[in-house]
């Protein structure tokens, strides 16, 4: 018995062959298809495996150009933090720096013997150096580079903040950081013998000596060509030895914040300085004249501002007390009469206390005397003539009321003796005199009494 199954419009129109031909057609279809996720798969997985065997290193780089300060030494520890968060392989610090304070300096090392990357420092670009603290920073580096044409040493101590040391403390400290500095030099396997000379003698070195002194690793003229000295070199790491892999590495550079930026351009001495002597000015104007308010902001903003950055430097506050004493006596000009003894005092007081307030043989931690000198001058002029100012609106006579009369002239419209009349600036007044005083005559005011004038004859 023969069955005959119809399926769809093939079946209905009862021509199987046509049926037949539209299966071969999608059984094609089909396999082509088929063909074709099969050769994508096989371009796709190679090409996954390539772009993995592509990855490359990624090392942060950030820049130091200015003196080692508290908000520097915030700024390289919160980045090196950053990049270990990150993922980055390694970070680069490039160098310019004069020195700095030693309770920053030491921050910044301890946090580079201590980060869980590795830590290069490049003194760079030519005619950088790297003296004082920078000295200790670039051999606490885990890779120590410098550019052609840079410099590296001055590392002797000198005391900050605490005025002359006798010569024990002076060799107790010089002995401290003689200790530090060769620890430092020992674990990274550097020339301790030269580092020990750079702070006894202040012993400086060029690029290319100190490669040869072994103080540091590689003299590169930029960072392309330092990643490539350094490739396969191996480095210690708290958590152990690692390889580094930098050829190819991918640079992300990292600027400084705003904050970052703000913060350390106050801790500058000049600008620490000016700042202190606007907000001093700015103080005396709000007192001076209460309700100005604008005076008061500036001032006190500027004091807030010089106060921060004075936490951050060494300062003697023997220099900051003479300051203060310099405006107290401008202020007591004003209610003393001194004959300009007192203003004298007070410039005297402020230039001594601008030479003390910062008192360190360290170049960078002092005022310019480029900032100093007008600074100190424009000041005490400021002072100076605001006291002239009010002294001379002091004695100034009155232009107001009953005494604004007294030396005014005039004419007796009648004879005087007990009682009389006189016109003074075309108004007739009631009058009065010692003497009698005949009429016609020139008289001058001498004294006021309620609506009655005192008068003489001229």
């Amino acid at each position: 018995m023969r069955t005959t199954v119809f399926t769809g419009d093939c079946g209905r129109r009862g021509r199987p062959g046509a049926c037949g031909g539209k299966g071969r057609f999608f059984a094609r279809a089909a396999r082509d298809l088929g063909a074709m996720i099969l050769l994508a798969a096989m371009l796709l997985f190679p090409a996954a495996d390539l772009q993995s065997a592509e990855v490359r290193p990624v090392y942060d780089v950030i820049t130091v150009n200015s003196a080692i300060t508290p908000p520097v030494s915030e700024y390289i520890l919160r980045n090196i933090e950053a990049s270990a968060r990150g993922g980055s392989d390694g970070i680069i610090l490039q160098l310019d720096t004069p020195g700095g304070l030693d309770s920053a300096m030491r921050d910044i090392a301890k946090g580079i013997l201590n980060a869980p990357l590795p830590v290069i420092v490049y003194v760079a670009p030519s005619g950088a150096r790297a003296a004082s603290a920078g000295v200790i920073i670039t051999v606490s580096a885990h890779i120590a580079a410098m550019a052609p044409g840079t410099n590296i040493g001055a590392a002797h101590p000198v005391g900050i903040g605490i005025g002359q040391m006798d010569k024990v403390m002076a060799k107790k400290v010089e002995n401290d950081a003689v200790a530090y500095a060769r620890g430092i030099a020992v674990k990274r396997l550097r020339n301790a013998d030269w580092v020990e000379r750079a702070v006894r003698k202040s012993e400086s070195v060029t690029a290319e000596e100190a490669l040869r002194l072994k103080v540091i690793d590689f003299v590169s003229p930029d960072i392309r060509s330092l990643l490539r000295s350094m490739d396969g070199r191996t480095v210690e790491l708290p958590s152990g030895k690692r390889t580094l892999a930098t050829r190819d590495a991918v640079l992300q550079y990292r600027e400084m914040g705003l904050r970052q930026r703000i913060l350390t351009s106050i801790s500058d001495p000049n600008i620490a300085y000016i700042l202190l002597l606007v907000g001093l000015a700015g103080l005396y104007f709000e007192f001076a004249n209460p309700g100005a308010v604008l005076p008061g902001v500036i001032g006190g903003l500027s004091l807030i501002l010089a106060f921060f950055a004075l936490q951050t430097l060494p300062v003697n506050f023997a220099g900051v007390l003479l300051i203060l004493f310099a405006v107290v006596l401008f202020i007591a000009e004003i209610k003393v009469t001194s004959h300009g003894l007192l203003a004298v005092g007070g410039v005297v007081s402020l230039t001594i206390g601008s030479l003390m307030l910062f008192d360190t043989p360290e170049p960078t931690m002092r005022i310019s005397l480029h900032v100093l000198i007008p600074a100190v001058a424009v000041t005490s002029l400021f002072f100076i003539v605001v006291v002239g100012l009010v002294i001379k609106a002091q004695r100034r006579r009155k232009r107001t009321g009953s005494e604004e009369m007294i030396g005014m002239k005039g004419t007796a419209v009648t004879d005087i003796a007990a009682e009389g009349k006189v016109s003074v600036q075309g108004e007739y007044w009631n009058a009065f005199s010692d003497v009698p005083i005949p009429k016609t005559s020139a008289i001058r005011v001498t004294a006021v009494d309620k609506l009655r004038l005192k008068v003489e004859k001229l």
